[in-house]
């Protein structure tokens, strides 16, 4: 019935008026928020593959974010649940050094539509004060985004810290973005590793079942 790829290739093309009101028309139609959303992820990676291959330059990935975070906007209260469950409080943030957010958001807003309470603590944050959250709150689950190459040495050096202040054994650390992989995941020292929001999501939900 709905033809979700029409937002896919409207932000894979920076259509910004086509998408923004295509999304609104979808959701007053009644379709799937969730869908919506994964419509606008895949136009992401389509504008990232069209940076990588020289089509697009940097004025063109910050326009697709500014859509993005319109877009974020519009379906945030169609995905975020009514329901007064709460599954826990957790840490989000994109590490030292690095000023992406469009990933982090996207995240934070899911797993705010999980019922997790999530402190996010926004962009270029320090391993202090990452520690010093957690200790703070007694958080048992964090999050920590990235897409610069240099995020991967901030984020051992967070996980470092964490265990030098005694924070890191009943901590759950999960490490996404996309200079992330298998192998940088065991230099970071983290717990698990995502490309996928809604499988970061998963795995943060499974965490916070545990006993």
């Amino acid at each position: 019935m709905f033809d979700y790829n029409k937002i896919k290739t409207g932000i894979g093309k920076l259509e910004e008026e086509i998408v923004i009101e295509e999304i609104n028309k979808m959701l007053a139609e009644g379709a799937d928020a969730q869908k919506i959303m994964e419509s606008c992820q895949d136009g992401m990676t389509a504008v990232g593959k069209q940076f990588q291959t020289g089509e697009y330059y940097i004025g063109d990935l910050i326009f697709a974010g500014e859509i993005m975070k319109q877009a974020l906007d519009i379906l945030k209260p169609y995905l975020i649940t009514s329901s007064s469950e709460t599954v826990g409080k957790m840490v989000l943030c994109t590490v030292q050094g690095d000023l992406h957010d469009i990933g982090k958001n996207i995240v934070r807003l899911l797993l705010e539509s999980s019922g997790f309470d999530v402190i996010d603590l926004g962009i270029d944050v320090s391993a202090q004060r990452i520690a010093d959250t957690i200790r703070e709150n007694k958080i048992k689950i964090l999050a920590l985004s990235g897409v610069l190459t240099l995020a991967i040495e901030s984020m051992r050096k967070t996980v470092e810290l964490l265990k030098q202040e005694s924070l890191r054994n009943e901590l759950k650390i999960i490490v996404g973005g996309s200079c992330i992989s298998d192998d940088s995941c065991k230099i970071i020292g983290a717990d698990a590793w995502t490309y996928n929001p809604q499988d970061g999501v998963a795995i943060c939900r499974k965490w916070a079942m545990m006993p």
